[in-house]
């Protein structure tokens, strides 16, 4: 027989599921807090709500909502960005598709203004954006005599996978159409090894551009992309406006649960983009490289893959040389040259990793862990030569040793904004630096007297 409820007891069922439902989202809300407060060691409610998805630290690296293919294939550089809106504030990808508040080339509006060019791969284009937004390197360059009440004027020549020679290529060029510099800095060293080994996988030329970049657009245009290729471009073309909607909703949250449910489920969204980026790279065929009746391209190729050892020999050559070829075109004009190698997480210093770090910057089957292991040392080594060539080198491989809180933002190697603050503070200081002691004693033969012009 079955019971029938009366209007009062359907009344007392909906109060218990009310109150059910009250308790759990207070216990919901609760837990959120301290999630919240853990993550980032201050209340939810006080926090300073964030301006823009950047400010959110999330990991959106080359990743445009608007478009699903990024690069474009360069007649000089190789690939370079399209020419487009960027999420951050102030900034596009202009002209030359580089992201930079300017186009170029950038003529100065007054003789106050100090041009420093920045070359590199996506770790230099972070860096750029960093100083742009924090200007940590006007404020150290300051205190150098001649530079007090300088204007600094930063451009970005750096993109994601650019590596030697591209950044002695595209100086050349920016050069050529009348680019004036008055400081340049080139941070780069994982970029060189990591995807010029990958490049030699698929044996290609180890100086062209990175065959993980270049091979996706050169496929495209050739049409010999496979089917599982072109599938993975939709996925990854769907997915772009499904982050982009859940960054919205967590940079709008007001209530701490909505931004854990929101920060979960957007952290699941960028996991599987890259993956899906990944697997896209994984599906797509081989180019015909030896410019074939298949392909429209002509690539300098190897008969076969090299030994790692061999292979990182001729890479860290190129290195040496292609930065000391850069210092000997801008000493002739005067210009101040300085070379950064980046830090990152498969090169072993005395840093220690937490548990959540370890679990965001360290994969066991990325192609980039052996290279860097291997290479590092290599570049290390020859630190010293390009010392004795006069090029001014900075080794920032030791610059998050003694940091507590996190530097990487994935297993690759980009840098949380903790992370970008220590680099350009390392950079903007030993610059600083190396200015006052050429200025001292005054009687030093100086390469940078454009500085007090």
């Amino acid at each position: 027989m079955k019971h029938k409820f009366n209007r009062k007891q359907i009344k007392e069922v909906g109060k218990i599921i009310l109150i059910n439902l009250l308790l759990l989202g207070f216990f919901v809300e609760l837990g959120s807090l301290g999630f919240y407060l853990v993550r980032h060691n201050q209340l939810f409610y006080t926090r300073q709500r964030p301006s823009s998805i950047e400010e959110m630290g999330l990991n959106l690296e080359g990743m445009r909502m608007e478009i699903s293919i990024v690069e474009r294939l360069h007649p000089y550089f190789g690939y370079a960005p399209k020419p487009g809106p960027d999420f951050r504030p102030g900034f596009k990808y202009n002209n030359y598709g580089f992201i930079s508040p300017y186009n170029y080339p950038f003529v100065k509006t007054n003789e106050n203004q100090f041009i420093v060019g920045v070359f590199g791969g996506s770790v230099a284009s972070n860096y750029s954006i960093y100083e742009i937004q924090n200007g940590i390197l006007e404020a150290k360059l300051r205190e150098v005599p001649g530079l007090e009440n300088k204007e600094l004027i930063i451009l970005s020549f750096a993109t994601g996978g650019y590596k030697q020679p591209q950044q002695l290529l595209i100086l050349n060029y920016l050069l050529s159409v009348g680019q004036v510099f008055d400081m340049v800095i080139n941070i780069d060293g994982f970029n060189e090894l990591a995807l010029s080994s990958v490049s030699n996988e698929q044996k290609l030329e180890l100086t062209m551009p990175s065959a993980s970049h270049i091979q996706p657009l050169t496929n495209l245009a050739n049409n010999s992309l496979s089917t599982q290729a072109l599938e993975s471009i939709l996925k990854i073309k769907q997915a772009k406006p499904r982050i982009n909607q859940v960054a919205s909703n967590l940079k709008n949250c007001r209530m701490a649960s909505c931004y854990t449910i929101n920060n979960l489920a957007i952290q699941g969204l960028i996991k599987d983009y890259y993956q899906e980026v990944e697997r896209f790279q994984r599906y797509q065929q081989i180019p015909d490289h030896d410019g074939g009746e298949g392909s429209v391209f002509l690539f300098y190729t190897q008969e076969s893959v090299l030994p790692e050892e061999k292979a990182l020999a001729k890479i860290t050559d190129t290195w040496v040389r292609t930065s000391t070829v850069i210092n000997h075109i801008l000493s002739a004009k005067n210009i101040p040259y300085f070379h950064i190698l980046q830090p990152n997480q498969y090169h072993v210093t005395n840093r220690v990793f937490s548990s959540e770090e370890k679990a965001i910057a360290f994969t066991d089957n990325t192609p980039y862990r052996q290279p860097i292991v291997a290479g590092y040392p290599l570049l290390l080594n020859r630190i010293a030569d390009l010392e004795a060539a006069g090029v001014t080198i900075f080794n920032g491989v030791n610059i998050f040793d003694a940091a507590p809180e996190m530097m990487y933002i994935d297993n690759c190697c980009h840098y949380t904004p903790a992370g970008e603050h220590i680099l350009s503070s390392y950079v903007a200081e030993s610059i600083k630096n190396i200015l006052n002691q050429r200025l001292n004693p005054p009687n030093l033969n100086l390469a940078n007297e454009p500085l007090t012009d």
